[in-house]
């Protein structure tokens, strides 16, 4: 069946306008209503209705309506589901037309407070050659059912459902790699800008540092170029966190979500950083070792070190992945790479199976640095 059966102009002109509005710049969920709006009018439908299929395509997993005041909407209660005489449009996608939906044999029953109908049309809603969803209507005024040239017309308003949701569908495409794009553009700006720059200003600090003769500017050039190395690892890690597809799933993101929990045990906030490729150099079997070495050192920190400041830093640098953990707390009264409770034994032995070692040195300032590294595959 095509458009050419339906003699109306006036509704052929329609069907064209809804096609044209496809291009608008409209929420999805408003073109569908106007869809819907657009079958219901053209039609003579008291409802009408567009089911969106759960990503089984085995029932519907959205129900938008037309026609039903929202009292009537809260009275029916929840959306159908697509069982019945809806079922049929999602089990077998072709067009069906129904005089009296009461003498069907797949008529489910409508729930309490559902408003009596009689004549359905149902028609599929199809992106490329796949159903997003079906379009209904029902009870058409003043005729007993629905005709031939309401089935070529619903079926045209389908169509542009269709397009309405491929075009979403591509936006939303578009506009993830816009964002990919976008963040690989940044990271190269970074690298190739302001890294560069950094790393030329702290070498010239240095040379300065170097030929001062004024211990006290010398210690204040050091401090400087610390602070530059500091914020040159920091911006690294920015990058690679901004090169990744999928940050979500990375160790990056899993030490970032395990020291948010490990906060309530502390009782403040431990502060993360990372440096080099992080989440692309380092294996699973290590990324495991590493989160439960993570978990074993912050939790010591908040049972023993009574710390008011903790630092994590995670690093990789060619084949070696490197974990440094430092508090502020009371220490250990020196330095020392043996003895140690069960925890720091449990440590020593996860960096020992992946070929590496553990260190705890006492700073300067007070407070423990726990030196964890390993190689990274």
């Amino acid at each position: 069946m095509s458009l050419h059966s339906v003699e109306d102009a006036s509704k052929l002109r329609r069907i064209i306008e809804a096609m044209l509005l496809i291009g608008a710049d409209l929420d999805l969920p408003d073109l569908l209503r106007h869809v819907i709006e657009e079958a219901r009018s053209i039609t003579g439908a008291h409802y009408g209705a567009i089911g969106v299929l759960n990503s089984e395509r085995t029932a519907l997993a959205e129900f938008i309506t037309v026609g039903l005041a929202p009292e009537d909407e809260v009275r029916i209660g929840d959306r159908p589901k697509g069982l019945g005489v809806l079922g049929l449009v999602i089990s077998d996608p072709e067009a069906l037309r129904i005089a009296d939906l009461n003498s069907h044999p797949n008529r489910s029953g409508f729930p309490l407070n559902h408003p009596p109908m009689t004549s359905f049309l149902g028609v599929p809603i199809r992106v490329r050659e796949e159903v997003y969803g079906n379009l209904y209507l029902t009870d058409k005024v003043g005729w007993s059912e629905f005709t031939n040239d309401d089935l070529v017309l619903t079926e045209a308003l389908a169509l542009a459902a269709g397009i309405a949701v491929e075009n979403a569908r591509l936006h939303q495409s578009v506009k993830v790699t816009s964002i990919q794009d976008d963040r690989q553009r940044l990271a190269g700006d970074l690298h190739d800008r302001v890294i560069q720059r950094l790393f030329g200003a702290g070498l010239s600090l240095q040379g300065i540092a170097g030929a001062a003769n004024n211990d006290g500017l010398s210690d204040r050039l050091n401090a400087v170029i610390t602070e530059i190395d500091d914020t040159i690892r920091e911006i690294r890690s920015t990058i690679f966190e901004l090169s990744l597809i999928d940050p979500e799933q990375g160790i990056r993101a899993q030490i970032i979500a395990l020291l948010r929990e490990l906060s309530q045990v502390v009782g403040f906030e431990v502060r993360s950083a990372f440096d080099g490729p992080v989440d692309a150099g380092i294996s699973d079997d290590v990324a495991e070792h590493l989160l439960a070495t993570v978990r074993e050192a912050v939790t010591n920190i908040g049972r023993h070190a009574d710390a008011t400041k903790a630092d994590v830093l995670l690093s990789v640098h060619g084949d070696l992945c490197r974990l440094q953990v430092s508090d502020n707390g009371r220490g250990m009264g020196g330095t020392g790479t043996t003895g140690g409770g069960l925890g720091l034994n449990n440590m020593r032995r996860r960096a020992e199976k992946l070929q590496g070692h553990l260190e705890l040195t006492g700073n300067s300032a007070g407070g423990t640095t726990l030196d964890w590294q390993v190689l990274a595959k």
